[in-house]
């Protein structure tokens, strides 16, 4: 049976990741970076498609696992009838050149222990060529090489290398397993312990720069720590979620490769850290963001690679079966010739909360003149039939969200100008943006239905419309919006948790259902709290909060009923909606789409 997508914790340098699974196995990791091909892919198909087991060699009797405080370090501790060891596991942040570091640690008595490396490149297709050079076990196939540091003798043993000692107490084993390219030379052995130290300490300077003090240090700072893993050092672009194929339903087709930078992701990414203090990342994002979508704004792309790329073509990988069977396993994303009207709002936002920052304001807003051009082009299409935030594989529609973020876009565009004398038609603008709230208005709220819905002229619900009073289109106690949120908590929630949309009309062109979507659910309790609801928002917040994982992660869905994590892990969208819910209920919290300056009043109309 396949590991829980809850029993996996979190590892990373900030070039790629590992998943280590809660009996101390990695069955995850890309190389050199998140988005590369799968070194360890037993996460989706088998141990033999890349894994690397550190474990006693007998019965385990008990587990558990933390991550060392305020950082990425993850410790296992396994308990036998002989003795109990700690696995520490962590990533150094250096070259670019991963290296997962595990020190096995003996904590009481004497126990014999087994690690079994399965080096599979090509995300378990290819079988490298291993040798033994002195001390060090040496992997390669094509451009990749792989190379095993470790007192440990190994040797090989059915295409896999075993290396098989005991750990007495106080004992610390190393272990050093690092990339390079293969046309390169291998790079000197490390010390794990200094690089354990190092580790800890960049962490912990990291975390420290918070300027969240509040009711929930505990849950927000983990999730801060997640998505940090998630930003790509090198270029500032930041991936949905560190895994492709994890399904949205098991044994069903709703499996996406997330290892890329939505701009509406790393939109609401951005909102997270910088009103929790990290001018740093959002600087870095920002200058991604420049870049990747400069040029024609007919070619703006909902997602991008991690370095801007354009080019991220769908394919299927047939000799993985899939997390549980779910098949078909997807590397790229379709989705990425799509069109979606929303990210034009959220980027222009997130563009308008740094410039509210600091980031570059005033006549110094080198940005503007492409914010412009992406005005000029939503101002001749936001009229248009688009996929939708939900990234629907059925026939374009009207979607209320997309054409509400379409007035975001317009309304931050009119306060640039005024608030920041930035030139441009405000007047224009402010016209369009009366015309597209009145539209969505009169073409998105169901009467009958009692909400607004998810299409013009639709019956369909859709969680979405709960950012309606978030973005400030409407206020949170106007009629339409506190029935809206009614609805859905009543029509569209299986045991208090929210669903996307009614998966049953057919909207998406896909087979089967899905769980709970855990971003809807930090939504819903938004606009609990908003309304006056606090204690119906907090009560909802903190099932939610119940529903991380030992090490405190969340995936992208939940299914109420099998009581477990869907979809790909972590995800960057149900952190970000942790952190802002937080903020939210803190007494002394705001929205994080609100202007984030003491004064200021929610855009309303």
């Amino acid at each position: 049976m396949a590991t829980r997508i809850e029993d996996y914790a979190l590892i990373g340098d900030l070039h790629t990741c590992a998943l280590v699974s809660n009996d101390g196995g990695i069955d995850w990791l890309c190389v050199p970076s998140f988005s590369d091909g799968a070194v360890f892919a037993a996460l989706l198909g088998e141990p033999d498609h890349g894994h690397w087991e550190l474990a006693p060699a007998g019965a385990v009797t008990s587990r558990n696992r933390h991550y060392r405080e305020d950082t990425l370090v993850l410790e296992t501790e396994l308990t036998t009838a002989s003795g109990t060891v700690r696995i520490i596991d962590f990533m150094p942040l250096d070259d670019g050149r991963p290296k997962v570091v595990r020190i096995v640690v003996g904590v009481r008595g004497t126990v014999p222990m087994r690690s079994t490396l399965r080096l599979r490149f090509d995300y378990g297709l290819t079988l490298p060529w291993v040798r033994r050079l002195g001390q060090r076990t040496v992997a390669i196939a094509g451009p990749n090489a792989m190379v095993l540091d470790s007192p440990v003798r190994s040797r090989g043993r059915g295409m896999s290398t075993v290396g098989e000692f005991e750990v007495h107490t106080g004992d610390r084993v190393p272990f050093v397993l690092g990339w390079h390219p293969s046309y390169e030379v291998a790079p000197e052995p490390i010390d794990a312990e200094a690089e354990l130290g190092h580790t800890v300490g960049f962490w912990r300077r990291w975390i420290r720069k918070s300027s969240y003090d509040g009711i929930y240090q505990e849950p927000v700072e983990r999730s801060l720590i997640t998505l940090k893993a998630l930003t790509y050092r090198r270029t500032g672009g930041l991936v949905a979620a560190a895994t492709t194929s994890l399904p949205e339903q098991i044994g069903g087709e709703r499996n996406w490769d997330y290892r890329y930078s939505w701009l509406r992701d790393s939109a609401f990414t951005l909102l997270s850290l910088l009103t929790s203090g990290y001018e740093k990342e959002a600087r870095a994002w920002r200058e991604w963001l420049l870049r990747a979508i400069a040029g024609d704004p007919d070619q703006l792309q909902i997602m991008y690679g991690l370095a801007g790329e354009r080019t991220l073509n769908e394919r299927t990988l047939p000799w993985l079966p899939g997390y549980e069977g779910s098949a078909p396993v997807r590397v790229g994303n379709a989705a990425v010739q799509q069109r979606q009207l929303d990210v034009y709002g959220e980027v222009l936002h997130a563009l308008y909360l740094a410039r509210e920052n600091g980031l570059h304001g005033g006549d110094n807003d080198d940005s503007w003149p492409l914010q412009r051009a992406l005005l000029d082009w939503l101002e001749s299409h936001w009229d248009e039939p688009d996929a939708g935030i939900w990234e629907v594989r059925g026939d374009p529609q009207h979607f209320v969200h997309g054409k509400v973020m379409a007035w975001v876009a317009m309304d931050r565009a009119v306060r640039a100008v005024r608030d920041h004398g930035l030139p441009g038609p405000d007047e224009q603008w402010a016209g369009l943006r009366d015309q597209i709230h009145h539209d969505v208005c009169e073409r998105g709220y169901s009467a009958e239905r009692g909400s607004f819905v998810q299409a013009y002229d639709s019956q369909e619900l859709d969680a979405a419309t709960l950012l309606i009073p978030l973005v400030g289109f409407l206020p949170a106690h106007d009629e339409r919006v506190v029935n809206t949120a009614r609805t859905i908590e009543r029509d569209l929630t299986v045991d208090g948790f929210v669903r996307r949309y009614e998966t049953s009309a057919g909207t998406d062109g896909l087979s089967g259902s899905e769980g709970a979507f855990l971003m809807c659910t930090f939504w819903l309790a938004d606009n609990l709290a908003l309304q006056g609801r606090r204690r119906d928002a907090r009560t909802m917040f903190e099932r939610l909060l119940n529903l991380r994982n030992d090490v405190g992660l969340l995936a992208e869905e939940y299914d109420p009923v099998a009581g477990r994590q869907l979809g790909n892990v972590p995800q960057a969208f149900s952190h970000t909606a942790m952190v802002a819910t937080a903020r939210l209920l803190d007494p002394k919290g705001t929205s994080q789409w609100t202007r984030h300056r003491p004064g200021h009043d929610t855009p309303g109309h």
